[in-house]
């Protein structure tokens, strides 16, 4: 039987049909709806599900830290350990939670893939998550925002103060030697070596 000219079905080449029917499956492609649009699943969202990279592993909670050898990573690395610990359903692997962080929540904490599969990741880790982090004023002045039963908001304050504390006594310290490079210094204190400092200053304005 001979094929109409206007037949374009054996011109598709079978790579383009490959790829067409793999972008049709279920949650693959992204969608838009006004200014919310949800993006494409790439492969890598499958290496981060099943082969995840070092802090990889606790995505699911929202974490936002690139360099592990950053000071931020070291000091918000046990707040994590800790999320996850109460998070993560002792029975369900971590691939699971990941999956649906992916699939359900768009691998995001702002945006909604699937409601069913974001409501049953909420279920699964009891809503506890890791919202954000950022430095306010200086680099030292941390901010942690979670979604934690209370003690967990108490492990985050717990790191912010002693983070702000180590930095501003950091600071303090290299203004007291730029004064007087022979100064005394005990650690351990803001306000004792905030005094200090304005001793210091006070007695070269005097001079």
């Amino acid at each position: 039987m001979r094929k109409s000219k206007f037949d374009i079905s054996s011109q598709i080449p079978l790579s383009f049909k490959i790829k067409e029917f793999f972008r049709s499956l279920l949650f693959w492609e992204g969608r838009k709806k006004g200014m919310v649009h949800t993006r494409n699943i790439k492969l890598d969202d499958f290496r981060y599900i099943f082969f995840p990279k070092g802090f990889e592993r606790y995505g699911y909670l929202g974490t936002s830290v690139c360099n592990e050898n950053s000071v931020y990573f070291k000091a918000l690395y046990p707040l994590v350990l800790a999320l996850d610990y109460e998070a993560k359903p002792k029975w369900c692997p971590r691939w699971v939670l990941r999956f649906l962080h992916v699939f359900g929540s768009d691998k995001s904490i702002v945006r909604v893939r699937n409601w069913r599969l974001n409501n049953l990741l909420s279920k699964l880790t009891k809503g506890i998550g890791f919202i954000d982090w950022k430095t306010k004023w200086s680099d030292y002045d941390l901010r942690i925002s979670i979604h934690a039963p209370e003690h967990l908001q108490e492990l985050a304050s717990a790191i912010e103060n002693r983070f702000y504390s180590r930095g501003r006594q950091k600071e303090l310290v290299e203004q007291i030697k730029a004064l007087d490079s022979e100064a005394s210094i005990i650690w351990g204190s803001v306000e004792r070596l905030e005094k200090q400092l304005e001793e210091l200053e006070s007695k070269n304005e005097q001079n």
